[in-house]
């Protein structure tokens, strides 16, 4: 266990904010999908590969960007609005960071509100992990930049269709839980248990450090 303390202490060393370490909050899905992911990411910093699949959803984010840039804001609901693409945050309240894919700020004054979108690369209606995401972008967008972001868009790339969520107080409430258990999970260098869904751990580039899975 002291190698991996050590571990631990090295990867959260780049993400410090004063005595505290950020969760970032692409951690969410993960930790939903097998929360060992997130624990093994964290404790056993660089052991991970950059697979196919994850470099084509890297290179098909790039390509809607582009596309992005050239066509109306209908797709979300909206008439007009100025687009803001991969913001960075920092939350201080929340201890975490992240990158929105894009941001479009609508409205002036007491009528200014701000709309994160977050590009998937998948056809599936998202899980109730991407929509936690999402409420958190949504929470650091208020803190940051000081407006309300009362909902939010989750855009499914390979069908080109923009999904609308309400960010309400329950789905916000649940994020920060999530938060709070993936830095106890690791401040406290307890593995979890593995995903109860085995079929995930086949193609898992994590399998080899579990020995109680398949």
């Amino acid at each position: 266990m002291t190698m991996i303390a050590g571990a631990a202490t090295s990867a959260v060393s780049s993400l410090q904010m004063d005595d505290r370490w950020l969760v970032r909050v692409t951690d969410l899905k993960q930790y939903a999908y097998c929360p060992r992911v997130v624990y093994y990411q964290y404790c056993l910093p660089g052991v991970r590969p950059i697979t196919y699949k994850m470099q084509a959803g890297i290179d098909a984010q790039d390509r809607v960007e582009e596309l992005e840039k050239r066509r109306s804001l209908r797709e979300y609901g909206l008439e007009e609005g100025e687009r803001h693409f991969n913001i960075v945050l920092t939350s201080a309240r929340l201890a975490c960071t992240a990158q929105i894919d894009l941001v479009v700020e609508t409205g002036i004054g007491t009528e200014r509100r701000l709309l994160p979108v977050d590009f998937k690369m998948s056809r599936r209606e998202p899980g109730r992990h991407f929509r936690l995401q999402l409420a958190l972008y949504g929470m650091m967008l208020e803190e940051a930049w000081l407006g309300p972001a009362p909902e939010g868009v989750i855009y499914l790339i390979p069908v080109k269709r923009a999904l609308r969520f309400k960010l309400d107080k329950r789905l916000r409430a649940d994020a920060e839980s999530m938060l709070a258990a993936i830095r106890m999970m690791v401040t406290q260098e307890r593995m979890p248990p593995p995903t109860p869904q085995r079929s995930r751990c086949v193609d898992c580039e994590f399998r080899r450090f579990c020995n109680d899975t398949i």
